[in-house]
């Protein structure tokens, strides 16, 4: 992965964190947070 796309990638997610923070309260990042909590717990039940 080159620098560009590297920074273009981190841009994108703080923007998007950003105005999930501003409009949503960051309740579409706590939804993506615990679906993935869920999803290490299940692949931790068959480890």
């Amino acid at each position: 992965m080159t620098d560009k796309i590297a920074l273009a990638l981190g841009a994108m997610i703080a923007l998007a964190l950003g105005y999930d923070l501003l409009r949503h309260d960051m309740a579409g990042s706590l939804l993506v947070a615990r679906k993935f909590m869920e999803l290490i717990d299940y692949l931790a039940f068959w480890r």
